[in-house]
């Protein structure tokens, strides 16, 4: 049997404007790129300090990589945890002020394995209406009671919470930290109060807040100033303001230690290359020590808000690098993507299924890379794009 009936799917979400294509990336990272052999100026990455192709990063990586290799050659397990990988995960784990942390491959199998390591069947899982895929998935995945909660809406998981069944053994509760397609945060020292009145965990995957928000970076716990027993399952991603790749769990030694025995996607899969490990020590130290860029992206953040306010566009509530503008259909989205290309402007088009129907997007993500001109040149367009 072959594939033939595929090819009416696809072609029907080509007529939906949904269909969805990749680029060829030419260049590092940065506020410009060169893709499929053009120049752009690019607002459309989630290298937020700009680390990515950090010269100190860069050579970290270069020099750990005559030292150890480019591959990770077998699980942490087997005798793939290096040196460079346990050096990370304790200087995370003072970081994130945890008592551990554990490396992952990537946020994917981060937020896979945690959840599925901690529940099965006779739980529940409660996650945020708009949560990333991947915790979506992760709790469909556990064989968990899993419901969905209004989007940060402390109410609507106490009244969850609330009708578990007597026969529920444990509860999970699971929310993004900043939304990765609308940019806001979830009112994070409600849903703490909420769990704890309900003998329920809590679970943060702080992708987009880890090096971008808090005074030294930490994220939405430390935006809120919470600690190891608000939150007790925190995920981060490296691959986003650190400007590597990979994703770490933290937490305290019983859970730690619990994911090693239990997290499938830990257990069976290579260790990340030690050479990443080592870049991304670097990039720790940089964001910890050079403040200024979290001050420069955040008076960036600001002035973009600003002008396209002034401009007429419908924002998102976001003080997060993240900021999306509403369009509404997908074809009108594409459209205006498709113009700023023309003009040298890299903006994704966010449609569904990654957003509610009818909310298609330009999914603006700003980087302390950026200029000042650059974010005007963007706002100039923007008004020339207006509807007159």
């Amino acid at each position: 049997m072959g594939f033939e009936s595929l090819a009416s799917e696809l072609e029907e979400r080509k007529k939906k404007h949904l269909y969805r294509s990749r680029r060829l990336l030419q260049s590092p990272q940065g506020s410009e790129v060169l893709l499929d052999n053009k120049r752009f100026l690019a607002f459309c990455n989630n290298d937020y300090l700009g680390l990515a192709n950090h010269p100190d990063v860069v050579n970290a990586f270069r020099q750990a990589a005559n030292e150890c290799g480019v591959g990770g050659g077998a699980s942490h397990l087997v005798n793939g945890h290096h040196q460079q990988h346990h050096q990370l995960e304790e200087e995370l784990a003072e970081f994130t002020g945890r008592d551990r942390v554990l490396l992952f491959s990537n946020g994917y199998m981060a937020n896979i394995g945690a959840v599925n390591a901690l529940l099965g069947k006779g739980d529940s899982v409660l996650e945020d209406r708009l949560n990333h895929a991947s915790l979506l998935d992760a709790g469909l995945l556990s064989g968990a009671r899993f419901q969905r909660y209004h989007h940060a809406d402390s109410e609507s998981l106490a009244q969850r919470l609330v009708n578990l069944p007597s026969t529920n053994r444990r509860s999970l509760v699971v929310t993004d930290g900043v939304f990765s397609m609308d940019g806001d945060i979830p009112p994070l020292p409600e849903l703490v109060a909420t769990c704890r009145q309900n003998n329920a965990w809590l679970m943060v995957d702080d992708a987009h807040g880890f090096g971008t928000l808090g005074r030294n970076g930490g994220g939405c716990i430390e935006h809120f100033e919470l600690g190891q027993d608000d939150v007790q399952v925190l995920v981060g991603t490296l691959g986003k303001a650190f400007g590597t790749a990979g994703a770490f769990v933290a937490g305290s030694e019983l859970l730690i230690d619990t994911l090693v025995q239990n997290a499938r996607s830990y257990i069976y899969t290579t260790a990340m290359p030690p050479a990443v490990a080592a870049a991304t020590r670097v990039s720790l130290k940089l964001l910890q020590n050079e403040h200024w860029r979290r001050e420069r992206l955040a008076d960036l953040i600001k002035r973009f808000r600003n002008g396209a306010v002034q401009l007429g566009y419908e924002l998102m509530d976001s003080f997060s690098p993240i900021q999306p503008i509403v369009i509404g259909s997908e074809e009108k989205a594409l459209a205006l993507a498709a113009w700023l290309e023309e003009q040298g402007v890299l903006i994704t088009a966010i449609r569904p299924p990654t957003v509610p129907k009818g909310t298609a997007r330009l999914r603006v993500t700003l980087c302390a890379e950026h200029t000042e001109q650059q974010v005007d040149r963007l706002l100039d367009l923007l008004d020339q794009a207006k509807p007159q």
